[in-house]
């Protein structure tokens, strides 16, 4: 048995019973063709709605559509264009939603990967029925999540919804995917990383602590998963191992209620880039690139912090004016500076809760730091490593300057509430010095790879 059957078998299963909205799971070789036979389980409609965007129904859509017809499911489907790339907002899955509201007997089937899967399952939660997803690619970590990251408004949000009442992976079709999709998904789970991090963090100053569930869920496994990126951009067989951790990450952040599990300071960085609808060579950048870079970022902001002494630090509380000053010159959009400070003031510290956090810090420092040193990857390494899963890894791969990076970090900081790197190191009076820190370092590796 190879290590990833291994791990569906006493990883994604139990997790699978534990989870109170996924009923049914498959994931194998030549799982496509079992699709109407799952959905006789889980569905009792026999009406079919079968949406998709071009590039996935191509890749699974007419075998999921004959399966369901050979189970004796009418079948109708509505396919959405790939080129340009479908938008991951709430106004883009009104097509879906127009559909299903049009007949309550119509059962959608998402055949697709990210953004249709998202939109698909917004969709069935806004007209009070389940889904079915059927997976395209190893390109992200929400098919089994019960969050949809959209746009509303043009401000990305993760809404709360349903995870699929069942998901089929046939790892043949997930194999044959493009490898720069493979790659995306690489990059999604490799910013479990820094996400771990920033959870550490957030336990360590009192805000959030980890729980027994989802942290190890996804943090025991992560090396594993990580372990053979170049297996992956061939189709490989990284690929299962490789869907499995994403599908693992996707439980966990069912189990914590949150997408606290999987996304951190890395994702805010990407969600920025996201909501201006950046695009390179012509194309949108997706989620999973922006999110590659991100992680690249967001470790080099910890490799920067644990060589630090924060022990004799004794920072004055941030300046919430100030905060605020710099928020609005950061993110220039009224709407989305309006939702930022929303979020900002959710998790602003008063002056005693910030000394509160300052003397944890001077009192765990010391073992924390050990902690995220064995926890985290370094920087340099991670890059090997997207690069091997060819996946971008730094902000000229998707044409992204050294001043658009700047803004961005300090633009992202202000998007959510959770608390993440950056905010630990706004705590400690660190953030300016960090970040030309870190944008002086991808300065130089940027001034490296055009000398090659």
């Amino acid at each position: 048995m190879s290590n990833w059957q291994g791990q569906y078998d006493n990883l994604i299963l139990p997790a699978l019973a534990r989870s109170a909205a996924t009923q049914a799971l498959l994931i194998a070789p030549g799982a496509l063709a079992q699709t109407g036979t799952v959905a006789t389980q889980v569905f009792a409609s026999r009406k079919a709605l079968v949406c998709a965007d071009t590039a996935g129904f191509a890749a699974a859509g007419a075998a999921a559509c004959a399966a369901l017809r050979a189970a004796g499911f009418t079948v109708d489907t509505l396919v959405i264009p790939a080129d340009p790339l479908p938008k991951a907002s709430v106004e883009a899955a009104q097509v879906f939603l127009d559909r299903l509201s049009a007949d309550s007997a119509l059962m959608p089937v998402s055949v697709g990967s990210g953004v249709i899967n998202d939109l698909v399952k917004y969709a069935a939660f806004e007209s009070d029925r389940r889904y079915l997803s059927v997976a395209t690619a190893a390109s992200m970590d929400g098919y089994t999540s019960a969050g949809a990251p959209l746009a509303k408004n043009g401000f990305k949000v993760t809404i709360p919804v349903r995870a699929p009442i069942a998901l089929i992976a046939d790892l043949d079709v997930i194999a044959a995917a493009p490898p720069e999709m493979t790659g995306w998904g690489y990059a999604d789970l490799a910013g479990k990383s820094p996400a771990g991090g920033d959870w550490l963090l957030a336990e360590l100053v009192g805000v959030e602590a980890r729980d027994d569930l989802a942290w190890p869920l996804v943090q025991d496994h992560l090396r594993g998963w990580l372990a053979a990126p170049e297996s992956v951009s061939d189709g490989g067989d990284g690929c299962a191992p490789l869907f499995i951790g994403l599908t693992a990450v996707g439980f966990a952040m069912e189990f914590h209620g949150s997408s606290r599990p999987a996304s951190g300071a890395d994702h805010q960085i990407a969600h920025m880039w996201e909501m201006e609808g950046h695009e390179h060579d012509g194309r949108k950048v997706s989620h999973g690139a922006a999110v590659a870079v991100g992680c690249v970022t967001a470790l080099m902001f910890y490799d920067w912090l644990l060589n630090q002494n924060l022990e004799d630090l004794a920072p004055a509380a941030p300046d919430l004016s100030a905060a605020l000053a710099d928020l609005h010159t950061s993110i220039p959009d009224r709407g989305i500076a309006q939702r930022a400070e929303q979020e900002t003031l959710a998790k602003w510290p008063n002056a005693q809760m910030h000394k509160d956090r300052i003397t944890r810090i001077h009192r765990i420092w010391p073992e924390t730091r050990a902690t995220l040193k064995h926890h985290l990857f370094r920087a340099d390494e991670m890059i090997a490593m997207l690069r091997s899963a060819q996946s971008p890894a730094l902000p000229q791969d998707i044409g992204i300057s050294l001043g658009h990076l700047r803004r961005t970090i300090r633009a992202s900081a202000f998007i959510r509430s959770r608390y993440t790197i950056v905010d630990f190191l706004k705590d400690l009076g660190l953030f300016e010095d960090a970040v030309d820190a870190v944008v002086a370092r991808q300065s130089d590796l940027s001034e490296k790879a055009m000398s090659l």
